[in-house]
């Protein structure tokens, strides 16, 4: 079973830089293409999602619900709950995600739309090969703490943490 923490680097980032993160992904998105849509990987891509769909002026956001990370924060089988419905070949087409990590999602969605556009706000080093656009790049031992996983609490000082 894996650690409640399972990277030694943690990056926890708020609502105010989600949004502001989002919304300079939909300045990079918005240049020389018009869209059929967005295409949001649940759940971690749907704020995101709904942020560059107003940014862009889009009305057709739609969902593909999938499952790659057990409760633990470990990597278990890529499940699809839901698929979307008639996009083709995803030509013409945004995907929007929260991050890619490893690419083992990501690899996933493109097997199913190989034209598809695919935009993160965040990136790791193993994933970014499979993003089209990203905004900002963590390091692969960086555990992102959105603001829909965490709730305020007091934080140990980093120097007090090395010396526990």
């Amino acid at each position: 079973m894996a650690d409640s923490n399972p990277s030694p680097k943690t990056f926890p980032v708020s609502w105010e830089e989600l949004h502001r993160n989002a919304k300079a992904l939909a300045w990079r998105l918005i240049e020389g293409r018009s869209w059929h849509g967005i295409i949001a990987i649940a759940r971690g891509g749907l704020v995101p999602a709904a942020i560059i769909a107003r940014e862009l002026d889009l009305r057709v956001v739609d969902t593909i619900c999938i499952k790659s990370y057990s409760d633990d924060h470990s990597r278990g089988d890529i499940r699809i709950l839901k698929n979307i419905v008639n996009p083709g070949d995803g030509d013409g087409w945004l995907i929007i995600d929260d991050l890619v990590d490893t690419g083992y999602t990501a690899k996933a969605v493109r097997e199913l739309l190989p034209k598809a556009h695919f935009a993160t706000v965040y990136a790791k080093p193993a994933g970014k090969p499979m993003v089209d656009t990203y905004i900002t790049e963590v390091s692969q031992d960086t555990w992102i703490y959105f603001p829909w996983d965490v709730e305020p609490q007091f934080a140990q000082p980093l120097a007090t943490q090395r010396r526990g």
